[in-house]
């Protein structure tokens, strides 16, 4: 049976980054993969030398588990990161938090101590809101400080800001992870190496974006703190995240990070990003009222202009009170597909 072609391929959105295919470079590295027998559940040859891939960005103690999907990896990581009595010290905002249907709570039992966090980031200030009550019985015992990079607000942290709340945090007893869905992106803007945002700046655990950047599917959890976790792998199984042809997502990472196509099509996307910010920043009835760092703009429009858009263009509506919209480009956004965008809102803003 021949499968047809069900979708245009040339019409773009701006909903997510999730909604782009996958990169050429990664279909080949799948297709070379394929193929023959090889172990499974990752005692092949492929996830053995990933291994020294994302030890090349992270450093010689870097262990990396290969998992199915963002939710799975925060979940398990974080999991593997805390006793039943421990919690998780995050900005309201955080994925955890706000879009994952309530996974770490339902699966993985985690206890999430949310902080307000007008751009997304948490500072040692903001994590002593939600850090105290060690050793009080009746209290949820504060152990990890969970941030994002980039945010869910598309800002980024500098590795001076991630450094400080790692200090603050294992001044305090406490561990931190970060939560790398779009950790690339942030790569790109500051212009700093995958290590410098995490392994450098003394980030105990990650997890590593794939699916964002190009991907079939796959995510990883990188544990760059030994001490910080215990059963990762009884916790993957037990957690529904373990693959059993996990070459296919280990050739995936290698040819994303043996090279620099996460450095290209994360800077692409960014790129993209930034011309239509500077298409529409000065549009009259267009308000932008966060920082354009990575490869996400959100802006406030009025609700029926949203409303003729969406009807060209694919985006979500961020916060239905205000009229926050949010706009995201990907690896595979053209400037052809920027402009016609921007053109779009400019039509749509101009028709009132």
């Amino acid at each position: 049976m021949t499968v047809q072609r069900r979708h245009d391929p040339d019409v773009r959105g701006f909903a997510s980054d999730n909604y782009a295919g996958v990169h050429p470079e990664i279909l080949e590295a799948i297709a070379v993969a394929n193929g023959g027998h090889q172990v499974s559940y990752g005692e092949d040859v492929y996830t053995e030398h990933l291994q020294e891939v994302f030890r090349g960005h992270f450093g010689p103690g870097a262990r990396t588990f290969p998992v199915l999907n963002g939710t799975g990896a925060n979940v398990v990581a974080l999991q593997a990161m805390l006793d039943r009595w421990q919690a998780v010290v995050c900005a309201e905002s955080a994925h955890i938090n706000v879009d994952e249907c309530g996974a770490p709570e339902k699966v993985g039992g985690i206890k999430l101590l949310t902080v307000p966090a007008g751009d997304g980031k948490l500072t040692p200030e903001l994590i002593d809101r939600q850090a105290w009550g060690f050793d009080d019985q009746h209290r949820a015992q504060p152990k990890v400080v969970s941030i994002t990079q980039s945010t869910e607000f598309g800002t980024c942290y500098t590795p001076d800001e991630i450094r400080a709340v790692c200090d603050h945090a294992h001044d305090l007893g406490m561990l931190v992870y970060l939560d790398g869905a779009r950790l690339a992106n942030a790569a790109a803007t500051l212009g700093v190496p995958l290590r410098a945002m995490t392994t450098d700046a003394g980030v105990d655990v990650l997890s590593l974006g794939g699916t964002k950047n190009g991907l079939l599917l796959g995510e990883a959890v990188v544990v760059l703190n030994e001490d910080a976790v215990r059963g990762m792998h009884h916790i993957r199984k037990a957690g529904m995240q373990l693959a059993s042809k996990m070459r296919f997502i280990s050739a995936q990472f290698e040819a994303l990070l043996g090279g620099d196509l996460w450095l290209r099509s994360a800077g692409h996307s960014n790129a993209m990003t930034r011309r239509l910010y500077e298409a529409v920043r000065d549009l009259p009835g267009l308000e932008i009222p966060r920082p354009v760092q990575a490869n996400q703009i959100f802006a406030i429009l009025p609700r029926q202009v949203t409303e003729r858009l969406q009807k060209r263009f694919r985006f979500y509506v961020w916060n239905e009170q205000i009229g926050e919209v949010r706009w995201m480009t990907s690896f595979d956004t053209t400037e052809a597909d920027v402009d016609a965008f921007a053109a779009a809102i400019a039509e749509e803003l101009a028709a009132g």
